[in-house]
This record gives structure tokens, sequence and C-alpha cells, in this order.
């Protein structure tokens, strides 16, 4: 299992339009991906479970990936929200 955190500098957090792209992005990946925020946690793999987190901007958000390909799944995740400014 590989954690990592990042801080969401996205001004509308992670709704609609970068949501999607994570889901996209989570998809693409064997490891089972999910997301922790305030004490809450989903799968990334799923728009309603990534937008009923209500991350916001400058969040804090733990990203955890295990299976086969966990190291590049919480990579490519962690850069993907990085990347995400608005």
């Amino acid at each position: 299992m590989v954690t990592k955190e990042v801080l969401v500098k996205n001004s509308t957090g992670l709704h609609a339009r970068p949501a999607t792209l994570l889901v996209k992005k989570a998809s693409s990946f064997k490891s089972d991906i999910s997301i922790e925020f305030n004490g809450k946690k989903a799968n990334v793999k799923s728009l309603i479970g990534v937008l009923s987190l209500g991350v916001t901007k400058d969040a804090n958000i733990k990203v955890i990936a295990s299976g086969d390909d966990e190291t590049l799944a919480a990579e490519e995740i962690v850069k993907l929200v990085e990347s995400l400014e608005e």
C-alpha cells in the first residue's frame, strides 16, 4: 500500500471537471485507489464517491493505492491533482 498527501490548488476543489479527470486517470490502473478527506474515504474510480467528499480549494487530501501498480498509480494521481490549477 502506498499513501501520499497532496494539496488541492484548483479553485473549485475536486468538483465536476477535475473529478471526472481523476476518475478517468484512476480507471487506467489495476490498483485500488482511494482518497481520504475530513475523515471520509472514497474510491477514486467512482465519480459520485469523489464528489461526495466535497474536497475544496487548499484542502490536503490523502491518496491511497494498493495493488500491482500502486506506486505508479499514487504518483500519477498526485501529479494530476497538482496540475489542476485554474
